[in-house]
């Protein structure tokens, strides 16, 4: 139906006419309520939003030269972390020579790996970026 003639019949019944797709050939169009039709859409919309879970990225930073009761108390801090549905981003920030052993701190990062993967699977694995090596770990999928 011509534009012309569908506006006149929204107008004879105290409605808005509303494109719902305009990009379509011929454009859509539906005769109804605009006011009431944002409405619901932000109804929707909010809804949507509520039902959606915000996952934050936590931070624990380790050092190369941790003793075990240090690690412990770490891990267990990294299985909260997780057990609450967050994300953990483990670091180990290397001064000086430690720059040269490098792979002492990926090791560090596979035994603290080892203590909290009841809880946590690696999204990303431990690298070195500059004068950090970053692990990332997510909860476990139930």
């Amino acid at each position: 139906m011509s534009p012309s003639q569908a506006l006149r019949l929204a107008e004879e019944a105290g409605l808005d006419l509303v494109k719902i797709s305009p990009n379509a050939v011929p454009p859509v169009c539906k005769i109804m309520d605009y006011g009431k039709f944002k409405f619901e859409q932000a109804k929707k919309e909010k809804e949507n939003r509520k039902n959606q879970k915000v996952m934050e990225i936590k931070e624990v930073q380790l050092s190369m030269t941790i003793d075990v009761g240090d690690l412990n108390v770490k891990a267990k801090q990294t299985t909260k972390f997780l057990e609450a549905g967050n994300k953990v981003k483990v670091s180990i920030r290397l001064r000086g020579r430690q720059m040269a052993h490098a792979s002492m701190g990926k090791d560090v990062m596979m035994r603290f790996f080892e203590m909290v993967k009841e809880v946590g699977v690696i999204e990303k694995p431990a690298a070195q970026e500059g004068r950090n090596i970053i692990m990332v770990l997510g909860p476990v999928k139930k």
